[in-house]
């Protein structure tokens, strides 16, 4: 294979077996220098930071400054699974964790991804890599598990876009018969040219005989890698097993492993059907509740919504294997769409496998931009992916752009011609190819929502204030595909995100608008306490949160009321067992000791933004739109339900008042709200009025560390 391409340098490592979910030692290469050395994990770093997302931020803090900018050669790309990542006894264990300083927010973020690489990367000797520097020419980092080498490799393909460079990858890298040993990590041009890069990660699908990918998708993870001259990293072993790593008790792994198995069986398909829809289930669920984006999260319901329903999907997925991203998940959510034939652009007229599309692409460029055609879902998402772009991102910012067109800021003149109204399927096709590109129009659209708002303001005259109501992001990352008008709860699980707009941390609109459970600020606190740091915990082990609850126990609801049952308690047993039975950690037996491992994370990020110059009160503010209606016509959509909550929650006499008057007051009103939430939730969460964590919660969560607290005490 030596011959197939040129090494620039060359690493050998001893071999060593996972041992208890690690193999203590993380990969470090550094780009510009070509250095590669291995870096040993101490045991206090695998009980306070555990692994995955831990792993990433606690690597990252040690290796960047407070003035350390996302195309800063130093800036750093760190990839690891966690302790419990690459098991095969229980479903949703084979997630990642990316972590780097993000294009869009300008702080650390984090973002999951299935796929094969980060377990790989573990049973070829490494917890993590740590990526530094740049190249000077296209690269790829190879680590071959079977030879026990790293290679820094001149990149000999010209190819970057996804689908046609992880079948390259491949034939290069993998043995005949063995394609399922080799995973790849890409991106595409679409991350050379936007902000909105998304990392993508490959599995091999025996049946079909064809490399699929996940996406690294929020934050821009994919314009970092692309900016340091990564074409690809691809990770190899020798072959993969059940027991790889090499668990302290595998029985305990087995028998927890056959009871949610028999659980997902009988009752997915009575459920949620994820096996046969995936998360498109979700489609007509939210539409039913008035949760569906539509036109900029104006409205949250549409007539046409039936088109583009899970009942539409499953009769276009391939159903004939499974779908499961990672060894053993029997909930294989993962669709594909076998044969598409593409419409456009650079690869028109050819048939094309397409991975998904899952709920938040059909949402977000589908719904939310007017389109209620599958195939016109599907051109979208083929691209994105092969270009390597997030399409959260790409349909929340096309969003805002087209209701910029609709009220006149933007017009066919600024925009090069392209005539971005709801629903129009050239001009949106061609502002994707633009952004790939990085030409026309689609250069200053790839910026994202916030760059763009200022533009907007300071190039065409638009009113800022407007521009910040309807701009779909929080603290620089575009809002995933929920309208949270009704739910304060779900606000704050946005806003107070440490990452930004991002579902993968809190998701309580059932629990708070739908079933009203939580009705006071305290409940709603206690929720944005548990809920994001029971999140978290899945990103510090390798597992994907959907077999949590996205599938229940049968008797869950009779068994448990209101909020007890939201968290599906049994299933957090299966996780102490998990996590007991991989690491062999006697200290863990509660539910709350997997919170308490996540609150010393989940505050050690929030300081790290403070560190970049965020993490403050002030950066969790929230466009108005995700609080209630901004314009006069969002208000008379839902006049009588505002009328309603106007006389009976604000006291307000509408008598008379004009919808002008009416949107005013219910503002005041709900901002407000969200002001005394936040209260609520930095009090819970040990925090100053500010938003910063008191030096006791520090202590408590043993994160004390001098540069630490130097921090929160310099902000205080």
């Amino acid at each position: 294979m030596e011959n197939d391409y040129s090494i620039l340098k060359e690493f050998d490592y001893p071999p060593q077996e996972v041992s208890r979910g690690y193999t203590d030692r993380t990969l470090y290469v550094n780009l510009s220098s070509r250095e590669i050395i291995s870096k040993s994990v101490s045991q206090a770093m695998k009980d306070i930071f555990i692994g995955g997302r831990g792993f990433g931020l606690r690597l990252l803090w040690d290796g960047i400054t407070s003035k350390t900018k996302w195309d800063d050669p130093e800036n750093e790309i760190v990839i690891s699974s966690g302790p419990i990542g690459g098991i095969t006894q229980y479903p949703g264990t084979g997630k990642s964790i990316v972590v780097s300083v993000s294009p869009t927010t300008e702080m650390v973020v984090d973002s999951n991804v299935g796929g094969y690489y980060g377990p790989y990367l573990k049973f070829a000797g490494w917890d993590a890599i740590e990526i530094q520097g740049k190249a000077n020419q296209e690269v790829i980092i190879f680590v071959d598990g079977s030879t026990n080498k790293v290679q820094i490799i001149e990149a000999p393909m010209d190819t970057t876009n996804t689908h046609v460079l992880t079948k390259e990858l491949l034939k290069l890298f993998a043995e005949p018969g063995k394609e399922n040993c080799v995973s790849s990590v890409t991106a595409g041009q679409g991350a050379d040219n936007t902000l909105i890069g998304c990392l993508n990660v490959s599995y091999f699908d025996v049946p079909r005989q064809t490399v699929k990918v996940k996406q690294a998708g929020r934050g821009g993870t994919g314009t970092v890698f692309r900016n340091k001259n990564i074409k690809a990293l691809v990770v190899k072993i020798p072959k993969m097993g059940g027991k790889l790593n090499n668990p302290a008790d595998q029985s305990i792994l087995n028998v927890t492993g056959k009871k949610i198995n028999i659980e997902m069986k009988e009752n997915d398909p009575i459920q949620n059907s994820m096996k046969t829809k995936g998360t498109n289930v979700l489609v007509e669920i939210m539409d039913y509740h008035d949760l569906l984006p539509v036109h900029n999260f104006k409205f949250g319901a549409h007539p046409d919504s039936e088109k583009i329903a899970s009942t539409v999907w499953e009769g276009i997925f391939d159903l004939s294997a499974p779908d499961g991203c990672w060894y053993g998940c029997t909930m294989a959510c993962a669709h594909t769409v076998k044969k598409y034939t593409v419409q456009t652009g650079p690869y028109k007229d050819q048939e094309v496998m397409v991975d998904g599309p899952e709920y938040e692409t059909t949402a977000g460029v589908g719904s939310n931009l007017g389109f209620f055609d599958p195939l016109k879902i599907l051109e979208f998402n083929f691209y994105c992916d092969t270009y390597g772009m997030d399409i959260i991102s790409f349909g929340t910012l096309t969003g805002f752009i087209m209701e910029c067109y609709e009220n006149g800021i933007l017009d066919a003149t600024k925009t090069g011609g392209l005539e971005l109204e709801w629903g129009n399927f050239k001009a949106t096709t061609d502002l994707l190819h633009q952004m790939a590109n990085g030409k026309g129009f689609g250069k200053t659209a790839g910026l994202g929502i916030r760059k763009m708002k200022k533009i907007f303001a300071d190039d065409y005259g638009a009113d800022p204030n407007f521009l910040q109501d309807i701009g779909m992001e929080a603290k620089g990352m575009e809002y995933s595909e929920y309208v949270t008008k009704e739910s304060l709860a779900q606000q704050g699980g946005f806003g107070l995100a440490n990452k930004g707009a991002q579902h993968d941390e809190a998701w309580l609109i059932f629990m708070d608008m739908v079933s009203n459970l939580i009705p006071t600020f305290e409940e709603k606190a206690e929720a944005l306490h548990y809920f994001p740091m029971f999140r978290t915990w899945f990103g510090l082990n390798g597992l994907c949160k959907l077999p949590w609850n996205d599938v229940e126990p049968t008797n869950n609801r009779t068994k448990y009321d209101g909020i007890d049952a939201a968290k599906v308690p049994e299933h957090v047993e299966n996780y102490i067992k998990l996590f007991t039975g991989v690491t062999g950690r006697d200290d863990v037996k509660t539910g709350e000791d997997l919170i308490l491992m996540s609150e010393a994370v989940y505050n050690f990020q929030r300081v790290f933004n403070l560190r970049m110059g965020f993490g403050t009160r002030e950066f969790d503010k929230i466009p108005y739109r995700s609080s209630g209606p901004v314009t006069s016509e969002e208000y008379e959509s839902r006049q009588e339900r505002y009328d309603k909550q106007l006389v009976e929650l604000a006291g307000y006499d509408i008598e008379g008042k004009s919808t002008i008057d009416k949107v005013k007051e219910l503002r005041t009103y709900r901002e407000d709200q969200y002001e005394k939430l936040s209260d609520a939730v930095y009090k819970r969460r040990g925090w100053t009025e500010n938003g910063i964590p008191k030096l006791e919660t520090l202590e408590r969560l043993k994160i004390d560390f001098p540069d630490v607290v130097e921090i929160v005490k310099s902000a205080l």
